[in-house]
C-alpha cells in the first residue's frame, strides 16, 4: 500500500523563509543567500518524507511567495507594467508582480479558495505573448533526485490555471480566459517533455477548480486539455489532485473520463459525498489517491475511522490502487508539534501538524499492507477517548447560553439611518470622515517589550508603561496628521485573532504553529478544543487609556465571532456553527463593556466572513445565514448613538453584498484599492447602500506610497456612485506589516486628498 503527500508547508519549522525573504528585500542579504534558506529547507522536507517511508513525494510545491504566481513565470505572463524583456525571470520581475515596486503596483492578491491562504491572480488577454520563462518545476525536480529522492513533480493545472486569472486592464470583462488554453498548452508540454527527460515517472496536476461549480464548457476544458497533452503525457504516471470539498457528479464523470491519466485524487474530509461517487463506480486499472487525512486543520486522524474508509475503497479499486493521501496540502496547517514545548500533554495527544501527518499517512498505508503499528494505533484511540470525555471541552453554561439565541435575529432596534444621524449629532464628524483600520507598525522595540515581557524579563508595570507611551506616539501622530476618528495603533498586539483567543476560555495557543498566508506572512492560528466564554475584559483598559488623551473618536477595536472563526483551527466534534455562536457571546459582553466605559465607535472587523463561503453555491445561504447572524449578536444591544464599524479584507464580494447589508453595521470600511474597485462596480449596477462606507483608498501590502492626486482620482471615482454624506476614507487595510516612513506620508497624501475633495464639493455647491 502506497503514500502520498500532495503538498507541504514551504516556510519551515521556525519561518526560516520568512526571515530570509524580509532581510532579502530589505537589502540585508543577497539573491544567493535566500536561495541557500530555500535549498535548505526543500532537502529537509524531502529527506523528512523519504525517512517517514512516504513513496510519492512532492517537488515544485515549495515557492517564494505563491504556487500561482510561480505558474504564471513559468508561462511568461508578465503584465507590460513590469518591463520584463524576455528570459528566465528573476527574483527582481518576480517579486515586483508579488509586491508592487517603486513605480508600479502589485498584481491583485485574493482568497485561495475557502482558506486563509492568498494567491496572485494572473492577469490575462488575448495579446500575453506566452513563454516557457521559469525553470523552477523541472530544477527541484533534478535537485530532489540529486539528493537521491525522486519526486512527483506538482503542476498547478491548465485549466484551474486559467479559471482562477482574471482579464487583464484594458481587456473586455466578458473576455474568456480559457480561449487561451491553446496559447498556454505547448509550455505545458515543454515543461513535461523536460521533466521526462529528467527521468520523472509521474507528475501530479493540482486541478482544484474541479470542485466548483462549473458549467459545460468549463468542465469540456478539461476534456480539451487532457486530450491535446495526452500524447506528451505518454510514457508519465499522471495524477490530478483535487481538494477542498466534494466534486459534483458532472465533475467526477468529466475527471474519470479523461485520456492518459493514471490516477485521481479526493478530498475525503472535506468530500464526504466524493465518496458515494467512488462507491458507485472507479475506472478499472486506475489509481485512486485517497486523501484520508486533513490538510486543512490540526487534530489527531481517527487511524480507526481512516481504515474502515479505506478498506471499503481497497474492495472498490484493488489493493495496488489505493494510495493513502492527504485530503489537500500541508501548507494550510502548521509545521511540526516537536516545536510546542508548552502545550500539555493532554492537548498534545489530540493534534497532528503536518509532520505527525505525515506520519499518520504512512501509518495507514503500512497498516493496510498487514503491517500496523499496535503502540501507534492503540495510542491514537486512547487520545481520542480522552478527547471526547475531557472536563476541558465542555462547559454547560456556554451551551445553554448558545442555545438560548434561537429564535431572535438579534437586530438593532432603530433603522440604520435614524442611527447614522443619532451618532452624527454625537460625533460631529467632517464629510468623508478620515481614519485607518486599526493597526500601526510594529515597530522592532516594540515586539521586543512584549517579548520581553512574555519571557517575565520585565516587570507588568514597565510593560504597560512602554504600550502606553506608543499609544500616546500613535493618538499624537493621528491628530498632527488631522485624521478625524483615531485608533490606539493595537501595540499591545500579536494578531488580531490570537489576542482575543489568549483572553478567551477554550483556546489553546502554539509557540510556533506558523501557517503562510502570502509571500512571508504568517499566522499563528489559535486552536479551539472546547467551549469559549469571556472569563473578563479583554480591551477595555487600552481604549479607555486611548480615549483619554483624545477629544476626537476613539475606536474600540475587536475582532469579530467569524473572523475569529475562520482564522483559527476549529474543534471539529459539534458544528462550526454552534462554535461561533459562543464567541458571538463573548464579544457581546465585551463591545457592551467597552459602551459602558465610554468608546463612542467601536469596530468588530469580519475580515473572514467572506472566506468562510462555502465553495458550493447551494451552501452559502446557510452559511451567510449563521455568519451574519452571528456578527449582529455581537452588537444587538447597544445604543444608537454607539457607532458600529466593521472591516472586510480582500476578497470577492460582489456575490455576497447583501449579506453584508444584513449585518447591519453602521459603517463599513473594505478593500477595494487593489482588486481594480471590482467592488464599486456593485454600486454602479444599481445596489443600494445606506450605511456608512470605506473602500480603500490606498494599498497597504505594498511599500509604495500612493500621491494625494491618485487618492483624489480614487475618491472621486467612489464618489460617481456613493452619496457623499456616507463615504469614509481610509487605507484598504491595518498598518501593522508596513514601516512608519511609509505609513506617514500615505497618511498624510490621505488626509490632504480628503480635503482637496471636500473643498471641492464645497465649491461645486
Amino acid at each position: 500500500m502506497a503514500s502520498h503527500i500532495v503538498g507541504y508547508p514551504r516556510m519551515g519549522p521556525k519561518r526560516e523563509l520568512k526571515f530570509a525573504l524580509e532581510s532579502f528585500w530589505d537589502g540585508k542579504s543577497s539573491a544567493e543567500e535566500l536561495q541557500k534558506v530555500a535549498t535548505d529547507l526543500r532537502s529537509s522536507i524531502w529527506k523528512q518524507m523519504a525517512d517517514a517511508g512516504i513513496k510519492y513525494i512532492p517537488s515544485n510545491t515549495f515557492s517564494y511567495y505563491d504556487q500561482v504566481l510561480d505558474t504564471t513565470a513559468m508561462l511568461g505572463a508578465v503584465p507590460p507594467r513590469y518591463g520584463w524583456s524576455g528570459g528566465e525571470i528573476e527574483f527582481s520581475v518576480y517579486f515586483s508582480m508579488a509586491r508592487g515596486n517603486a513605480s508600479v503596483p502589485a498584481m491583485e492578491m485574493t482568497k485561495w479558495f475557502d482558506t486563509n491562504y492568498h494567491y496572485i491572480v494572473p492577469e490575462l488577454g488575448p495579446d500575453v505573448k506566452f513563454s516557457y520563462a521559469s525553470h523552477k518545476a523541472v530544477d527541484e525536480y533534478k535537485e530532489a533526485k540529486a539528493l537521491g529522492v525522486d519526486t512527483v513533480p506538482v503542476l498547478v493545472g491548465p485549466v484551474s490555471y486559467l479559471l482562477l486569472s482574471k482579464p487583464a486592464k484594458g481587456v473586455e470583462k466578458s473576455f474568456s480566459l480559457l480561449s487561451l488554453l491553446d496559447k498556454i498548452l505547448p509550455i505545458y508540454k515543454e515543461v513535461v517533455t523536460e521533466l521526462k527527460a529528467a527521468g520523472a515517472s509521474w507528475i501530479q496536476f493540482d486541478e482544484p477548480k474541479l470542485i466548483m461549480d462549473l458549467d459545460s464548457e468549463e468542465l469540456k476544458a478539461f476534456t480539451l486539455a487532457y486530450s491535446e497533452l495526452e500524447s506528451t503525457l505518454s510514457g508519465l504516471n499522471v495524477l490530478i489532485e483535487t481538494y477542498f470539498a466534494d466534486v459534483t457528479e458532472e465533475a467526477y464523470k468529466t475527471l474519470t473520463s479523461l485520456k492518459g491519466i493514471s490516477g485521481f485524487g479526493f478530498d475525503l474530509v472535506r468530500g464526504a459525498k466524493t465518496l458515494d461517487l467512488i462507491k458507485g463506480g472507479f475506472p478499472s486499472g486506475k489509481y485512486l489517491f485517497a486523501g484520508v487525512v486533513d490538510g486543512r486543520n490540526i487534530w489527531a486522524n481517527d487511524l480507526a475511522a481512516s481504515i474502515d474508509t479505506l478498506q471499503t475503497l481497497e474492495g472498490i479499486v484493488g489493493k495496488d490502487k489505493l494510495v493513502v493521501s492527504t485530503s489537500c496540502s500541508l501548507l494550510h496547517t502548521a509545521v511540526d508539534l516537536v516545536n510546542e514545548p508548552k502545550l500539555d500533554k493532554e492537548l498534545k495527544s489530540w493534534l497532528a501538524f503536518a509532520a505527525q501527518k505525515v506520519i499518520e499517512v504512512n501509518a495507514l498505508a503500512k497498516a493496510l499492507s498487514g503491517q500496523n503499528d499496535e503502540a501507534f494505533f492503540s495510542g491514537n484511540a486512547a487520545a481520542h477517548a480522552s478527547r471526547k470525555s475531557s472536563p476541558r471541552v465542555t462547559n454547560e453554561a456556554v451551551q445553554r447560553a448558545a442555545a438560548a439565541l434561537k429564535g431572535s435575529d438579534h437586530r438593532r432596534a432603530t433603522n440604520v439611518s435614524a442611527r447614522l444621524e443619532a451618532q452624527q449629532k454625537k460625533l460631529n464628524l467632517p464629510i468623508l470622515p478620515t481614519t485607518t483600520i486599526g493597526s500601526f507598525p510594529q515597530t522592532l522595540d516594540l515586539r521586543r517589550v512584549r517579548r520581553e515581557y512574555k519571557a517575565k524579563k520585565i516587570s507588568e508595570d514597565d510593560y504597560v508603561k512602554a504600550i502606553k507611551e506608543e499609544i500616546r506616539k500613535v493618538v499624537q501622530l493621528q491628530e498632527e496628521l488631522d485624521i478625524d476618528v483615531l485608533v490606539h495603533g493595537e501595540p499591545e498586539r500579536n494578531d488580531m485573532v490570537e489576542y482575543f483567543g489568549e483572553q478567551l476560555s477554550g483556546f489553546a495557543f502554539t509557540a510556533n504553529g506558523w501557517v503562510q498566508s502570502y509571500g512571508s506572512r504568517c499566522v499563528k492560528p489559535p486552536i479551539i478544543f472546547g467551549d469559549v466564554s469571556r472569563p473578563k475584559p479583554m480591551t477595555v483598559f487600552w481604549s479607555t487609556a486611548a480615549q483619554s488623551l483624545t477629544k476626537r473618536p476613539m475606536k474600540g477595536m475587536l475582532t469579530g465571532p467569524v473572523t475569529i472563526l475562520n482564522w483559527s483551527f476549529v474543534r471539529n466534534d459539534q458544528p462550526r456553527f454552534e462554535t461561533c455562536y459562543q464567541i458571538a457571546l463573548a464579544i457581546k459582553d465585551e463591545v457592551e463593556d467597552l459602551e459602558k466605559a465610554g468608546i463612542t465607535v467601536i469596530q468588530i472587523d469580519e475580515a473572514a466572513l467572506r472566506e468562510g463561503l462555502p465553495l458550493r453555491k447551494s451552501e452559502h445561504a446557510f452559511y451567510l445565514d449563521w455568519a451574519v447572524h452571528s456578527f449582529r449578536i455581537t452588537n444587538c444591544g447597544v445604543e444608537d448613538t454607539t457607532q458600529i464599524h466593521t472591516h472586510m479584507c480582500y476578497s470577492n464580494f460582489n456575490d455576497i453584498i447583501h449579506s453584508i447589508i444584513d449585518m447591519d453595521a453602521d459603517v463599513i470600511t473594505i478593500e477595494n484599492s487593489r482588486s481594480d474597485e471590482k467592488l464599486l462596480s456593485v454600486f454602479r449596477e444599481g445596489v443600494k447602500y445606506g450605511a456608512g462606507i470605506g473602500p480603500g483608498v490606498y494599498d497597504i501590502h505594498s511599500p509604495r506610497i500612493p500621491s494625494t492626486e491618485e487618492i483624489v482620482d480614487r475618491v472621486t471615482k467612489m464618489l460617481a456612485v456613493l452619496e457623499s454624506h456616507i463615504l469614509w476614507v481610509n487605507p484598504d487595510c491595518g498598518l501593522k506589516t508596513r514601516k512608519y516612513p511609509e505609513v506617514k506620508p500615505a497618511l498624510s497624501n490621505m488626509v490632504a486628498a480628503a480635503k482637496a475633495v471636500r473643498t471641492q464639493l464645497a465649491s461645486a455647491k
